[in-house]
């Protein structure tokens, strides 16, 4: 994935591809560019130089600070679902996953039709992958960052066109090899090996390095164990032909999980009760909590409706109660003088409606770092995020708004809900800003009149502007500045208007009018 940490910032801001943005770790002489966009390539950034020099060639470039420690959680659960494709992986540098797949290319329709299933997972998860098949993993590496493919013959002659640098020796030797005229595996693999091994020795091992690429040497994988989930199991010693068989043994695996959840200090998330009919097909029921819950009573009454509707058709003989996702819940006190924060009746009361509704008729609001108004909230499921329950819409980013000079405050309305120093919000968003026209007295100063879906609108009293910049990590440079007004009409009505540019900005025409909001 030679593009992991640039594709993952980009997927998670939102960001623009033309944006020159080069991600920066600290060097020893100041920062150095850990990552750069296909723009920033362009304009001569490349990973490993210092960010001094890739300014003085364009001082444009946005450097922002990379996130090492996100990459490498990436990584990690970018393992475990690479598990789909081989019971062995294990991450390869910072960048890389080495899959052991003998014996399961025939699963797939071959390894051309592997390779292409693995080429569309991860294009799918906006991830770009440079992917090699080799008999060996040294070769397989060497491959993936040289040249990607199959090696479905000899393995030294496809090895011998590429450079020294694709054995992953350490730079100093390289160099060396180099100034030898050793530049490519083939030219290496002529050499006599006594003359090698004399010549490199301990890190610098070239003959070990070429043992490994060609199979002389083994280098096994060595996967890291997975923990099973928790999880409590009955055998019947008949079939149970009867609709209450499943609900019967739930009520005997509920009290045998929970003491597994216990012992292990977790509280799960996601469950799922699964039945095993005689014929080898199996049934499965799951439900999942809002926060990681362990009281049996809570988690019977979830499963009670997923029991009681899984078919036994010729007859169970077995049942597991798996907690497919689990965290961390340890003991806990919710209070000590006060009433409990209701926090957990709360939650109870979403797992109940998401089992009865579905998890997508259940949803909450959900934040977005973003001071543009339609960016700051939408919506998400209910069983995300437990913690954004109590708390408010965020802050917009420092700098990204303005008072508007000369501001006028004719009137004080009733308090509606404050947020920051800027104008009140509306309590009513509309999904998406709607055309308005507008007349004014100046193309600078206060509105008069709107019209607004076929009705005309005379403006009673105004206030503002409150004045909100785009976002130039995310928006084009052509992005133009917003001036929010809060309005009355001589019915009554309130509206949160706002007029996009501005005169003589050099980013368009005549500046257009939206109405984004209402009040009450």
């Amino acid at each position: 994935m030679p593009h992991l940490p640039i594709e993952r910032w980009a997927k998670d801001a939102g960001s623009p591809a033309d944006n020159p943005v080069v991600l920066t770790v600290e060097g020893a002489h100041g920062p150095v560019i850990h990552a750069v966009t296909k723009a920033a390539a362009d304009r001569g950034a490349y990973p490993g130089a210092r960010l001094t020099d890739a300014r003085a060639l364009d001082p444009a470039l946005i450097a922002l600070p990379a996130d090492p420690e996100g990459d490498t959680i990436l990584m990690e659960r970018l393992t475990r679902w690479a598990g789909r494709w081989s019971p062995l992986v294990e991450i390869d540098g910072f960048d890389a996953l080495r899959l052991d797949i003998s014996g399961v290319g025939h699963l797939f329709g071959g390894e051309q039709h592997l390779a292409k299933d693995i080429q569309r997972r991860f294009a799918a998860l906006g991830l770009t992958v440079r992917i090699a098949i080799a008999p060996t993993a040294a070769a397989a590496w060497a491959m993936a960052h040289h040249d990607p493919g199959i090696c479905d013959d000899d393995i030294e002659a496809r090895l011998a066109s590429l450079h020294v640098a694709a054995l992953r020796l350490d730079p100093g030797t390289v160099r060396t090899l180099e100034r030898l005229g050793l530049k490519t595996i083939g030219s290496l693999i002529e050499v006599p090996r006594l003359a090698l091994s004399r010549r490199f020795r301990g890190a610098e091992d070239v003959v070990e390095a070429l043992d490994r690429a060609l199979g002389r040497k083994a280098e096994p994988l060595t996967a890291a164990p997975a923990e099973s989930p928790p999880h409590a199991a009955l055998r019947l010693e008949e079939p149970a032909t009867h609709p209450e068989a499943a609900s019967q043994a739930l009520e005997r695996l509920i009290p045998a999980l929970v003491r597994e959840l216990e012992q292990r200090h977790l509280g799960a998330r996601r469950l799922s009760l699964i039945g095993y009919r005689v014929d080898g097909s199996v049934a499965v029921g799951s439900v999942a909590t809002a926060i990681p819950s362990r009281e049996p009573k809570h988690l019977q009454r979830l499963l009670a409706d997923k029991a009681a509707a899984l078919n036994p058709e010729f007859g169970f003989d077995a049942f597991v109660l798996q907690a497919n996702w689990a965290e961390d819940l340890g003991a806990a006190q919710e209070s000590l003088v006060e009433e409990p924060s209701g926090e957990r009746e709360l939650a109870r009361l979403v797992d109940r409606l998401t089992v009865k509704l579905g998890p997508h008729a259940v949803r909450r609001p959900k934040r977005h770092e973003s001071h543009l108004p339609e960016r700051a909230s939408g919506w998400m499921s209910a069983l995300i995020s437990p913690s954004l329950l109590h708390e408010g819409r965020k802050e917009p980013r420092s700098g990204g708004r303005e008072r508007g000079r000369g501001a006028k405050r004719p009137f004080s309305p009733t308090p509606l809900p404050q947020r920051g120093e800027g104008l009140d919000r509306p309590q009513r968003l509309l999904d998406r800003p709607e055309a308005i026209d507008v007349i004014y007295a100046t193309p600078e100063g206060m509105p008069r009149r709107f019209m607004w879906r076929r009705a005309v609108h005379d403006i009673l009293r105004v206030e503002g502007p409150e004045r909100i910049a785009p976002e130039w990590w995310r928006q084009p440079s052509s992005s133009r500045l917003r001036d929010y007004y809060r309005v009355e009409d001589q019915a009554g009505r309130r509206y949160w208007i706002y007029r996009e540019g501005i005169v003589g900005d050099g980013r368009g025409g005549a500046p257009s009018w939206f109405i984004h909001g209402l009040f009450g």
